[in-house]
């Protein structure tokens, strides 16, 4: 069965075909822009003439089986009405709505995004542009908003104040002076004849009451006249309220209103006739009045044109002030009969405000235009030092590292930047100066050990090609017996050379060296002296103690020796390093001066005020050594430093150049060019000596012993601050503690408190 269709509107039983219905429908539909057939009478229709027996709502039909299937409430399903045409109508309007809503949001949103991405460009521009101008460009152009700004706001808040204590001060005038007034119009009135411009500055009113009503009636005995203009036929008066506006909380409270130029006439009370017109010109200058003719005009005008500043004045505003005007009958009954209009001008007011105005204007162009060339002058010398450190660092850019910062005082910021830049800069000359050394070193290092190792190996290498060319040879045996003996020499100084090496190796990387044993450093350097003895019996060794002796003014602090018996001294070292360092000193001292030269050795302790690791890291010169002699003079001056113990080794040989003695203590250094071993050695026992000192926090270095010849000096510390030993000679931790109280206890003769 086919469901019925459903109309979009109800039918008009008058109308059985329903033509009324359908063209009321069409007309509808082309109002609000529907398209017809409507939805649902299409579905209907489709669903009528494709599959009678599928349900109306749209529902999936599989043909016969499907409709046999159907249960009872799908069958009541599809046979509901479909909706009206209007809620169609009204639901496609809402989905319209929705849908502009949602367009007017993107729109929205869009917009925003789109002023905010502009904003942000145009700040990075703004920002981008600033940034290209000079700081000193930067620091004027901000001191000079600040001076306008400040300047500004100090004149508006002075033209501010002055103001309100003015207005304060005519209100006070009003209210105080009112029974003056009154009793003074005659006179008042009288001065607009001897005054020029605005003479009596006061107006007075009076409106008349009676039982309580304005009964109309008006006096004006008191009215400013403009005088230059139009003789006293011209007045300037307060715009007053009317009756009506008049209101019992206007009574005795001042208040401002504009003014009015008004032609007068006498009356026969002595007052004001104030019937006449108006006169006051327009902003064109050209006067009204309606019983004006053109004549009169142009005069006024004229008249006006010549007196600009007594109009300007006349045309001020007035502060104006309402009283009850109260009668007594003697019985304490009071009668309202008027009220009072008291005005003051404002024109004096207004002149001495305009006049505070442009000195304010005129004092604030000259402090900005000062401020301005003083603020430019103070930063352009201000930052002159930041030019002079551009163009240092130009020059140390350039490769010129000698280059400083010039020096300014530290206690500003561009000094405080100077000094630490010039430190910086010396650290980086300095760091600069020693990599080229050490590099130059490391060059001269491996060429020398290149050249050590090639002797005693060409030598080996040249007698084994000689015993193989002589061993079919008569006499063959003897000579591989003297082979052989050469090629055990050549390996022996070999050995010796690469063990020196391997020490040197682990003296740099901090390996090879015990620093827990207590060394008694007065038996080594005896053993050492008697040891050179008997290499040189005729050789004249002498001992003593080294002591500090004081600067006398035109000699400096030095060393002085009181020969006799070395004095007991221990520390915590290791025993062998320092014996060989002791050795390896008397063996150049054996090997390289005459053998009847004399010898002294000393040793001594003494106080110094310098640190440990500052005294290691001092480089073997004679300006390190006169470092550590005024250290000791402070030291013993206020007993207080670190104790060292100082052994001197004094030769009498040829000596070295000044300019050579700091080089006696790197690898490989002879001062003989061809780098002949005649005398033995390998070059390398100074520089095991310094790594050895250095590696106990000490200090040595040669220098010229007086009447010739070399003095090598060693300063080594007597406590280890990183063996954690408290105090000289006190009662430190463990064996350091005990070395170090028992050297600087043995030092009595020394001058150690």
């Amino acid at each position: 069965m086919t469901p019925p269709r459903h109309e979009p509107f109800e039918r008009d039983p008058n109308d059985p075909s329903g033509l009324n219905d359908a063209n009321e429908s069409h007309g509808v539909n082309e109002q609000y822009g529907v398209n017809e057939p409507h939805d649902s009478q299409v579905s209907c229709e489709s669903a009528d003439t494709e599959n009678p027996g599928a349900p109306i709502d749209g529902g999936a039909s599989d043909g016969g089986a499907t409709n046999a299937a159907s249960t009872p409430a799908q069958s009541a399903q599809s046979t509901q009405p479909a909706q009206p045409a209007h809620k169609n109508r009204f639901a496609w309007f809402r989905n319209r709505g929705q849908a502009k809503a949602n367009q007017a949001k993107a729109t929205a949103a869009a917009g925003a995004e789109a002023f905010k991405t502009k904003h942000r460009t145009l700040a990075k521009l703004f920002f981008y542009k600033f940034d290209r101008f000079s700081l000193s460009t930067k620091l004027v152009a901000c001191t000079l908003v600040v001076l306008i700004v400040g300047t500004v706001g100090i004149s508006t808040a002075i033209r501010q104040l002055v103001s309100s204590y003015l207005l304060q001060k005519t209100d006070n005038q009003l209210i105080s002076q009112r029974s003056l007034i009154l009793s003074n119009t005659t006179m008042l009135r009288g001065s607009n004849s001897q005054s020029s411009g605005m003479g009596n500055n006061y107006f007075l009113q009076v409106r008349y009451v009676e039982n309580g009503e304005f009964t109309g009636k008006v006096s004006t005995p008191l009215v400013p006249s403009v005088a230059g203009l139009s003789g006293n036929s011209i007045v300037s008066m307060p715009k007053l309220p009317a009756n009506s506006q008049i209101t019992d909380d206007m009574f005795g409270k001042p208040f401002t209103t504009s003014a009015m130029l008004r032609t007068v006439t006498n009356d026969a009370n002595g007052g004001f006739d104030l019937n006449g017109v108006d006169v006051v010109p327009n902003e064109g200058g050209n006067a009204s009045g309606s019983g004006d003719t053109g004549g009169d005009t142009n005069n006024k005008a004229e008249r006006f044109a010549a007196g600009g500043n007594v109009l300007q004045a006349a045309r001020s505003p007035w502060r104006v002030a309402a009283f009850k005007w109260v009668e007594s009958d003697g019985k304490n009954n009071e009668t309202v009969k008027g009220v009072v209009f008291i005005g003051l001008s404002l024109s004096d007011q207004i002149d001495i405000i305009n006049t505070l105005t442009q000195y304010c204007v005129t004092v604030g162009i000259a402090i900005v235009l000062l401020g301005g060339s003083l603020s430019a002058l103070i930063i352009r010398r201000t930052l002159r030092p930041l030019k002079r450190i551009e163009k240092t660092a130009a020059q140390i850019a350039v490769g010129d590292l000698s280059q400083r910062v010039p020096p300014a005082p530290e206690n500003t910021e561009v000094g405080s930047l100077s000094t630490s830049l010039n430190t910086m800069l010396a650290r980086i000359e300095r760091s600069f100066h020693e990599q080229e050394q050490t590099t130059e070193k490391m060059k001269r290092f491996v060429s020398d050990a290149s050249h050590e190792l090639r002797t005693p190996l060409a030598a080996i290498h040249g007698y084994a090609e000689l015993y193989t060319m002589q061993r079919d040879l008569p006499g063959a045996l003897e000579r591989a017996d003297e082979s052989i003996a050469h090629i055990e020499r050549s390996s022996q100084r070999m050995t010796v050379l690469v063990e020196d090496l391997l020490s040197l190796a682990r003296l740099d990387e901090g390996r090879g060296i015990d620093m827990t044993q207590q060394v008694s450093l007065t038996s080594l350097v005896a053993d050492a002296t008697d040891d050179l003895h008997a290499l040189d019996p005729e050789r004249e060794v002498t001992r003593g103690t080294i002591t500090l002796k004081p600067a006398d003014g035109e000699h400096p602090c030095d060393f002085a020796i009181e020969e006799g018996q070395m004095q007991p001294i221990s520390l915590i070292g290791d025993a062998s390093r320092l014996r060989q360092v002791v050795t390896n000193i008397i063996g150049n001292v054996h090997r390289y001066t005459p053998s009847d030269s004399p010898v002294r050795v000393s040793m001594g302790t003494m106080l110094a005020s310098i640190d440990q690791h500052t005294l290691a890291t001092l480089p073997p010169t004679d300006a390190s050594l006169r470092q550590f002699l005024d250290a000791a003079e402070v030291g013993q001056s206020m007993s207080t430093g670190t104790a060292y113990a100082v052994m001197r080794f004094e030769d009498h040989g040829p000596g070295a150049p000044a300019e050579t003695r700091s080089q006696l203590f790197e690898r490989f250094y002879t001062a003989d060019p061809s780098r002949a071993r005649a005398k033995g050695g390998t070059g390398l026992g100074l520089a095991i000596a310094l790594s050895v000192v250095r590696a106990h926090q000490g200090f040595i270095c040669a220098t010229e012993t007086p009447g010739g010849g070399l003095t090598f000096t060693i300063v080594l510390p007597l406590a280890h601050i990183d063996d954690g030993v408290g105090g000289v000679g006190g009662s430190g931790s463990g064996s350091a503690g005990a070395a170090a109280g028992a050297g600087v206890g043995a030092a009595g003769s020394a001058g150690i408190k």
